[in-house]
This record gives structure tokens, C-alpha cells and sequence, in this order.
């Protein structure tokens, strides 16, 4: 909660001034009542029209300073509770930026955007009735009292008898609909799990005709959330027949005890009037206060979900002194061991020993789930490894500042990212201030420049989201040239020519020759024919190192790399080269 509410930010004065115009807008309403006994008692029975002139102006003039500071209230309480939900929102956003790979391994991709949308707006809405009518409903409720305490002790004490009753019955719906409540957030996470998963492979389910079957698990999990709802808002629905109940209750024994002290002349036609007025606010008060207790027991979950993002710490920490150049593209692995779960017991790299020279050209090749991914993705530190270190120019990476690391080393990952904008804006996102030229230049390295001039609109083309209208050829080799506009000291292609013809992969890797020789390039394929032609080949298998060599070299020692080699030439070779 502590955490959640710190983002409140620069709104805490606008919430003090919401609080402050409800308690006096409640105040207004009040007397309100009390001047109209006054009214009754002193001026209509009286026939004194002076005391009715002078009583009903001033509840007139209170009643409009009861409207100013109710839409006072209103508006301060909507500011506060919306920049309060934008804070929200935005530190959620910042602090998962900081995520590492295995901090966003830890929350689910719908559970997060559920947290940012559904449950943010659960609790803006909330924190508005709570500094609105959380303020209010317990101020009329405790004056109420006080001021039926002041026309009739006797009468008000019978009140308490409806108070326990409330208390009592809207203590059980509580504990009962929280519960369900905090079910009903992981079930709105299974939902938007459904549509995300649906809507992002659309044209998978389509390409396989699984419409129907991908609508009956849509269907399903909507309907566990229907059936929860109805569970919650069936005991929800109860609130209102008990407070009729207790409602009606105090009107009957007001009017019978009303009568019978007016006849004894113990009280006046006036304070009577008054006594209904407030035992009405004091039971208004009430439902108002259960309808409180049932945002914040829907909030609670939401706040408790929301803290979870706020407080999941970075595992990937800055040193306190971290070193801000890269001297040059060498990588050392000093016998590293790594596992996506700590302590799971099962590594995915294993007691892997590896020395790169500044300027090679590596060729990672293996079976599928080998670990070829594991090992580059902690050489940008996108995880930290589990014993061993990682070196890159002779320097731990765990030492360097994260920007300043992965700046030198560039990496395309093997799910290539395009978003919105030109093709420029996509280019830019490896230089901010990269010029046309240099944009340019990048996409001739790249070959991305063949399909670009062919465009009506060249380097100015509109990119769709998720780069949806090019093809997964061209995606790559944007992507390609997005990680060369960095003039990194160590470029990674993790499998990202594998959309490439190998004509065009060919000259990718001779262009990358000629334009970055001094560039250390590890290039993991699942083609023999894009690493052959590399400095050395690393061979893994089952997360360790079968064999690091040469092509030559490998084909006579190695009996994987030459089981690959043989199954793509006998095969008849690349899809697009003859045999």
C-alpha cells in the first residue's frame, strides 16, 4: 500500500483540498436540517415571519456554499485520483524497463498489461471514493449521530441496535467477495492472455483453420470470469435489501417514539422533522460506506498486484563504479554455468571455457535448444551468469554500465522487432543521430538497400506495427542494418539471416568484411553454408562445447558439425542453391 500510494506525487494537494471542501461541504449539509427545526419551532408555529425570512435566507446561502464545495470536491477529487492513476501507470512503465530478461520471465506479458490497465483503473477509482465519499460517509455518519444525540439521547441510543445489524451483515459480504475478488484478477489475466495470443498469431489460427477452437477458449475463459462476477455481485446485492431493512427499521421506531414524545411534549414537531433527516443521512451514510468497503476490497487485489511490479527489483544491478568504454570486441567465457531458474539443478550452458579474439568472425552452430541464444545473450548481459564470468575487452561485464556494454555489443535477436514509423525512425533506433548517409550506408552493408529504392517512398516508407507489411526477409536486414548504425565493438546475428536467400547472405557477411573488418561478428545459423566461411566454428550441443575449429578442421574431428554438414549437402543444400 506504502508503495502504491508514494506514487501520488505532486497530487497530495489536490487531494488535502478535496478532503478539506468534503468535510465542509458536509458541514453545509448538516445544519441544514437544524435551521429548518429552527424554521418549524420558531417561525411557523410562532407565526413569527421575521425568524423564517432571516433562517430561510441563511439556508439558502449555505445550501449554495454546499454546492460550491461540492463541485469543488468533485473536480479536485477527479484531478487527483487521474494524475494519481498516470503515476501509476507511468512508474509501472519505468520500472519494467529496468526488467531484465528474467525479471519479465517472472510476470506473464498479458499479466503485466493487465496490471497497467484493468487494475490502475480499479484503483483510480477507489482512491476517488475514498477521498470523496470515504471522507464524506463517516463525517455525515459521526454528525448525524452527534446531532441526534443533541435532540433526543434516548432516541439515538435505539439507533445503535440497526448500526451492529449492518456492521455485522456487511463484515461477512466483505470477507467473502475479497476473496473472490482476488480470484477474479488471475482469471481477467487468462482472458487477456486468450486475446493477446489469439490477435498476435492471427494468421497462424487461420492458415490451420482453428477459429473455432481458439473461440471456445476464449469462451471459456470469459465465462470462468462471468461465473466469478455472479458469485461476487450476488452477495454484493444483499447490501441493499439489509440496509432497507435497517432503514425502514429506524424510520418506524422514529415515527412511534416521535409521536408519543411530541404528545408528552418532550420534543417538538421541528426536531422531529430534523431526527428523520439525519437518521436518513446516518443510514445513507452506511450504504454508502459498504459501497465504499466493496472498491476497496476489489482495489486491495489490484494494489497488491500493482506493488508486486513497483517492488520487483532489477536482478541485474549497475556496480557502483561501473567502467564507461569498451576496449576492444574480445569475449572470454572462463568455465561459465547458467540456468534460466536458480537453483532448478538443470543448467542450460554448462561449464563452457571460450576465448575470442578482437576482430574474428565466429560461426555458432547446433541443434535446436543447444543453448546457442544462452550464450550471446550473456555476453550482452541480458542475464548474469550463474558461476564463471563473462569477459568483453578483457573486462567483466557485470563492471561496465549496461548502456555503454550494449551500445558496443549490438545485437539482432532471433525475433526480429520492427515498430510504427518510417523506415528511418526503425534505422534510428541503433543512432538517434544518425544521418541520411549513414542510414544509407548501413542498409548497402545490410543489402536492405536493394528492396528500399524499389519503394514509392523509400527510406521515408511507413513501416506498420510490428513490421507486418514487409517480409520476414527484409525485416532482418532492416534489423541488420538498425545494429550496424551503433558501430558496435561486437555484432551478434543471433539465426537472423535465416529469411535471407543465400546469395543475399553472402554478401551480407562480405560486405561485413569490408565495412567492419575490425569488428568481433558471432553469427549463430542453422546453415552450414552462413558460417563456413567463419574465422572458427563453435559447435554446441546440450548446452556444452562439442567442438570449436575451423570448417576444415571440423569436418575431420567433429562428428556433429559433420553430420550437419553432410545431412544439407546430400540433402541438395540451401532451399535456394542448387546442390
Amino acid at each position: 500500500m506504502r508503495t502504491v500510494l508514494h506514487q501520488l506525487g505532486r497530487y497530495k494537494k489536490d487531494t488535502v483540498i478535496c478532503i478539506l471542501m468534503t468535510t465542509l461541504e458536509v458541514i453545509m449539509d448538516i445544519l441544514l436540517p437544524f435551521i429548518t427545526a429552527i424554521i418549524i419551532d420558531r417561525g411557523l408555529e410562532a407565526s413569527n415571519m421575521s425568524v423564517v425570512l432571516r433562517y430561510g435566507i441563511l439556508m439558502v446561502v449555505m445550501a449554495f456554499l454546499g454546492l460550491v464545495f461540492g463541485a469543488g470536491a468533485g473536480k479536485y477529487a477527479a484531478s487527483a485520483s487521474s494524475g494519481f492513476a498516470a503515476n501509476l501507470r507511468e512508474a509501472i512503465y519505468n520500472n519494467i524497463q529496468t526488467f531484465s530478461f528474467s525479471n519479465i520471465d517472472k510476470f506473464s506479458v498479458p499479466s503485466l498489461v493487465t496490471r497497467m490497465t484493468t487494475d490502475v483503473t480499479n484503483v483510480q477509482n477507489a482512491f476517488m471514493m475514498i477521498i470523496r465519499q470515504a471522507v464524506r460517509a463517516p463525517l455525515c455518519l459521526v454528525f448525524s449521530y452527534i446531532m441526534c444525540l443533541i435532540i433526543s439521547s434516548t432516541m439515538s441510543l435505539t439507533f445503535l441496535i440497526a448500526l451492529v445489524f449492518l456492521v455485522v451483515v456487511l463484515g461477512i459480504i466483505m470477507v467473502v467477495t475479497m476473496k473472490i475478488f482476488n480470484e477474479v484478477f488471475h482469471k481477467y489475466d487468462d482472458l487477456n492472455a486468450s486475446v493477446q495470443e489469439n490477435i498476435s498469431a492471427i494468421r497462424v489460427v487461420k492458415a490451420f483453420v482453428r477459429e473455432d477452437f481458439e473461440d471456445k477458449k476464449f469462451s471459456k475463459a470469459s465465462a470462468n470470469l462471468y461465473k466469478l462476477f455472479v458469485k461476487a455481485e450476488g452477495l454484493l446485492a444483499l447490501n441493499n435489501p439489509a440496509m432497507m431493512l435497517a432503514i425502514y427499521f429506524c424510520i418506524m421506531l422514529v415515527s412511534w417514539l416521535g409521536a408519543h414524545f411530541i404528545v408528552s411534549g418532550s420534543m417538538s414537531t421541528g426536531e422531529l422533522t430534523s431526527l428523520f433527516s439525519y437518521v436518513l443521512s446516518l443510514m445513507m451514510s452506511l450504504m454508502m460506506l459498504s459501497m465504499i468497503v466493496v472498491m476497496i476490497s476489489m482495489s486491495m487485489a489490484s494494489i497488491r498486484r500493482i506493488g508486486e511490479v513497483l517492488e520487483e527489483t532489477p536482478d541485474l544491478a549497475e556496480p557502483d563504479q561501473p567502467i564507461t568504454e569498451v576496449q576492444d570486441g574480445s569475449i572470454d567465457f572462463d568455465h561459465v554455468q547458467f540456468s534460466y531458474k536458480h537453483g532448478s539443478g538443470k543448467n542450460t550452458l554448462s561449464d563452457i571455457d571460450l576465448h575470442i579474439h578482437s576482430g574474428e568472425t565466429i560461426g555458432v552452430i547446433g541443434g535446436t535448444g543447444c543453448g546457442k541464444s544462452s550464450l550471446v545473450n550473456l555476453i550482452c548481459r541480458l542475464y548474469d551468469v550463474g558461476e564463471g564470468t563473462v569477459r568483453v575487452g578483457g573486462v567483466d561485464v557485470r563492471k561496465y554500465d549496461m548502456e555503454v556494454l550494449r551500445n558496443q555489443v549490438s545485437v539482432v535477436l532471433q525475433k526480429n522487432t520492427l515498430f510504427s514509423g518510417t523506415i528511418l525512425d526503425n534505422l534510428r533506433w541503433g543512432n538517434p543521430d544518425a544521418t541520411d548517409e549513414e542510414c544509407k550506408e548501413a542498409c548497402r552493408a545490410a543489402c536492405a538497400d536493394e528492396f528500399i529504392d524499389r519503394l514509392p517512398d523509400g527510406y521515408e516508407t511507413r513501416i506498420a506495427r510490428g513490421g507486418a507489411n514487409v517480409s520476414g526477409g527484409q525485416k532482418q536486414r532492416l534489423c541488420i542494418a538498425r545494429a550496424l548504425l551503433k558501430k558496435p565493438k561486437v555484432l551478434i546475428l543471433d539465426d537472423s539471416t535465416s529469411a535471407v536467400d543465400t546469395a543475399t547472405d553472402a554478401k551480407i557477411r562480405a560486405a561485413f568484411e569490408k565495412k567492419i573488418p575490425g569488428t568481433t561478428k558471432i553469427i549463430i545459423a542453422q546453415r552450414v553454408s552462413s558460417v563456413e566461411n567463419a574465422d572458427r566454428i563453435l559447435v554446441l550441443d546440450n548446452g556444452r562445447i562439442d567442438g570449436f575449429d575451423t570448417h576444415e578442421n571440423l569436418l575431420k574431428t567433429n562428428a556433429i558439425y559433420r553430420e550437419i554438414y553432410e545431412s544439407q549437402v546430400q540433402g541438395g543444400g540451401d532451399f535456394d542453391q542448387p546442390a
